[in-house]
């Protein structure tokens, strides 16, 4: 038992540390930012009750490429944008870039439910309202089904990965930065242990866990990993 309570008590601790940083990172709630991006409110049936933000830049070129940016941990789509800055980058390069936005309804602290079953699987939850609004996009901007990549921070970096996963055959490629392999957690406790300690299975197993999430045959994402040493949300 003296086990159990030494995971248990480290578990506590990290879920402590976890609710401080967040609780700096929202103090005071979100800046008042002056947005560049746009609402759309009918993209499907949503069944993960998301909110859909675009920026299309004024001259978008005929079958432009897509970015679907995924916010992490307190932020909306609006202070993703301004601290990464997909939309400048969009004019200047001339593409379309998709922002989900989770709902405090959803998750208090504004996380992507990235370790819920029932949000991360082929046509569930905020997995399918994400794939909704990327097939949104295609049918309103025209959007080249060869160039769509993904991206996310974080709890969007692991949403990120659930997306890749489940949709291979929609994506070019995809970027995950300070997130968490797909299936590395089936609720909020393995989460957080996931978080702090990883995950104890074999390269081949992590693979299974994509390769059985849809029955795609055809060539898949490439994917780019980003992770900072010094990450004390997740760690490396």
């Amino acid at each position: 038992m003296k086990g159990l309570k030494d995971t248990l008590s480290q578990l506590a601790g990290f879920r402590r540390r976890f609710d401080r940083l967040v609780s700096l990172a929202g103090k005071g709630g979100p800046p008042s930012l002056s947005t560049r991006l746009e609402e759309v409110s009918a993209f499907g049936t949503n069944p993960g009750t998301l909110r859909m933000f675009v920026h299309v830049p004024r001259k978008l070129p005929k079958a432009p490429a897509l970015v679907v940016a995924l916010h992490g941990c307190t932020q909306t789509a609006a202070t993703y944008d301004h601290g990464s800055g997909w939309s400048e980058l969009a004019d200047d390069l001339g593409f379309a870039v998709l922002f989900p936005e989770q709902q405090r309804a959803n998750n208090p602290n504004n996380c992507f439910n990235w370790f819920l079953p029932s949000d991360t699987r082929r046509h569930q939850g905020e997995a399918h309202s994400i794939h909704q609004m990327i097939e949104r996009m295609i049918a309103d901007h025209g959007v080249d089904r060869r160039r769509i990549f993904i991206v996310g921070l974080s709890a969007g970096g692991a949403m990120a990965a659930a997306m890749l996963a489940n949709y291979p055959e929609v994506f070019t490629g995809g970027a995950i930065i300070a997130g968490l392999p797909y299936g590395s957690a089936t609720n909020v406790q393995t989460a957080f242990e996931a978080m702090a300690h990883g995950g104890a299975r074999s390269p081949r197993e992590w693979g299974d866990l994509v390769r059985s999430a849809s029955a795609h045959a055809g060539p898949w994402p490439k994917i780019s990993i980003w992770h900072g040493t010094a990450d004390a949300v997740v760690s490396p």
